[in-house]
């Protein structure tokens, strides 16, 4: 039994940006850009890392903990039930006129108008 991709996120759904971590290093600290910052557009969730002297470890625990903030959990499950549109787009798209019946009274039954 195979497993189907359901969806994905790419480089391109992502901000990442890097940063000076600080922190104890003397003479060598704020000269390398190690902490990370990684943001999911769509979700607005957010995973920062500086705990390593490395950028790539740095880079994987920010995504592992961008993974795990609620909005992308949120975000997650709005995918995997088809409604990629957060709550308020969707009112917004459910309220379009379009969308909408527009109803009256005439001779006082319940009519469309048009």
């Amino acid at each position: 039994m195979g497993r189907e991709l359901a969806f994905s996120v790419v480089r391109k759904d992502l901000t990442i940006d890097t940063f000076s971590a600080g922190g104890p290093g003397g003479q060598h600290q704020n000269t390398s850009n190690t902490g990370v910052r990684i943001t999911h557009k769509a979700s607005g969730a957010t995973g920062v890392a500086r705990d390593s002297r490395s950028q790539h470890q740095n880079m994987k625990a920010a995504l592992r903990r961008m993974t795990q903030h609620s909005k992308f959990k949120v975000w997650t499950n709005r995918m995997l039930l088809g409604n990629p549109l957060p709550p308020e787009e969707q009112v917004e798209r459910d309220m379009h006129p379009s969308n909408l019946l527009i109803m009256g009274y005439e001779n006082g039954r319940p009519v469309v108008l048009k």
